[in-house]
């Protein structure tokens, strides 16, 4: 079947196919009427805030329907032919959407042609990694190689940690979270505000009490909250989730700190730490002078995701622990001949082998270069930005230039760019160019001549999200 719609896709021109139409393009503002969820933010007087959120569209307006075959499809060929044009037209709509990609922590600078004649293989990596089943359509040796890289990366010996590759960021965090409650079953989650919203997914999954932690004004943790919060529950272990670049600011936990208040509170030996390092995880130690995230202190587990900075296709992620604390999870499995401790059975086993891949082909060094062009890029926009006139923050040991929302939901979805409340942000990763930054800052520069002309609209006050420093309202500038 694949050769057949390759050959359909040769013989009909459909460079010259006409674009999708309208309800499939997937910059437009919603028209129909979805329901808002609404979201209460807590504001400084401790009254709740009622704000109301701009979801996406409803994708029943532009679903693709399928439909059954007709008797004579095979015979005629119609149906190649209307599903090979259906493909070429979305290939068009994607090329489209890459080229205005700028909010979201994904790096789409990759080529994986020579993995193609793998992808006519079921590959499924069901069970224990370092196990093999009866299912011998696996990618474990390549799996297991890039486990023993990140194990290398995060300083923890090959008999000493346990790993696999998830599906996806939020896989890791619940598997690093259940480890935590599995080795204190009593603990209380602690998790900052801006954490990634899966920690506390995990805490309303495995029922677990949470302690949600106030921030500093860059997004970390506030470690003075976090020590009054540890003192209400000084019966109980601590599980701590600790950000490796939060989602939305790219501020990075003090992991120092966070052990130190533990150690001072009474902790000692009663906490169990989980590093989410979805995106930073893996740029950190190629960041000099930066904070080390490492086995040799005292943490349970650290994940990251494969398909943000690595520039996987798929979603997937790795998750390491420590040896010693799987036990209480693993279960042997007849069915399969091996043993699991993972939070899903099947796992993509096309995964690894993406992995295995680029980490062959840039090394350390190659990691390293794309770190260093990242961290130049951002600073190269927040400088551009903030010469504007727009008020925008860049932490630190970030590549998250954060600034004001934009005031036109039709401009935000054509550059997707992510946002929350008064303030949005640009995730800058190794495919994004000057020139590209250029076009961006460019005709947001042009569309704020637009929305402010009148004078009767004026430019959000963010002192609140990113610090009256980095703020350039009519009050701050």
């Amino acid at each position: 079947m694949a050769g057949s719609i390759d050959v359909m896709l040769r013989e009909l021109n459909l460079e010259s196919v006409e674009s999708l139409p309208d309800d499939f393009d997937p910059t437009a503002v919603i028209k129909d009427h979805v329901p808002p969820v609404i979201n209460g933010d807590k504001l400084g007087n401790g009254k709740e805030q009622v704000r109301e959120i701009v979801l996406g569209r409803n994708v029943h307006t532009s679903c693709l329907e399928v439909t059954e075959p007709d008797d004579d499809d095979e015979v005629t060929g119609e149906r190649e032919a209307q599903m090979a044009s259906v493909l070429a037209r979305y290939r068009k709509s994607l090329l489209e959407r890459t080229k205005h990609h700028l909010g979201y922590p994904y790096n789409l600078d990759f080529d994986y042609g020579a993995l193609s004649q793998l992808q006519h293989f079921s590959i499924n990596n069901l069970g224990d990694p370092f196990i093999e089943s009866n299912y011998g359509v696996h990618s474990r040796q390549f799996e297991v190689g890039v486990l023993d890289w990140f194990a290398r990366l995060w300083e923890l010996e090959k008999n000493e940690y346990w790993g696999y590759i998830t599906n996806c960021g939020t896989e890791g965090n619940l598997h690093g979270i259940l480890v935590g409650r599995e080795v204190f079953p009593e603990g209380i989650l602690y998790a900052s505000s801006e954490s990634h919203y899966s920690v506390f997914k995990a805490a309303r999954m495995y029922r677990m009490d949470c302690e949600k932690v106030n921030t500093l004004i860059s997004g970390e943790i506030d470690c003075e909250d976090f020590r009054a919060k540890l003192s209400l529950h000084k019966d109980k272990p601590a599980i701590i989730n600790v950000n490796i670049g939060t989602t939305v600011k790219g501020a990075v936990d003090d992991l120092d700190l966070v052990i130190k208040t533990l150690e001072e509170s009474g902790f000692t030996g009663r906490f169990y730490i989980h590093c989410d390092g979805a995106l930073f995880g893996l740029m950190m130690p190629f960041v000099k002078l930066a904070p080390k995230v490492s086995f040799k202190k005292p943490i349970g587990s650290v994940s990251v995701s494969g398909h943000k900075f690595v520039g996987c296709p798929m979603p997937c992620g790795v998750q390491i622990t420590r040896l010693e604390h799987i036990n209480a999870l693993s279960r042997n499995v007849e069915y399969l001949a091996s043993r699991d401790a993972t939070i899903m059975g099947s796992r993509n086993g096309h995964a690894p082998l993406f992995l295995w891949y680029t980490l062959n082909r840039k090394g350390y060094r190659g990691f390293q270069k794309e770190v260093q062009k990242c961290l130049r890029n951002a600073h190269y926009l927040r400088g551009r930005l903030t010469s504007a006139g727009i008020g925008a923050m860049l932490n630190e040991l970030s590549s998250t230039v954060v600034f004001e929302r934009p005031q036109d939901e039709e401009f935000t979805r054509k550059w997707q760019l992510a946002c929350q409340g008064n303030i949005a942000h640009v995730v800058v990763m190794p495919n994004i160019t000057i020139d590209k930054l250029d076009d961006f800052v460019n005709e947001i520069i042009e569309k704020r001549g637009v929305w402010y002309k009148d004078g009767k609209r004026k430019p959000p006050c963010v002192a609140s999200d990113i610090g009256q420093a980095n703020c350039l309202c009519e009050l701050h500038k």
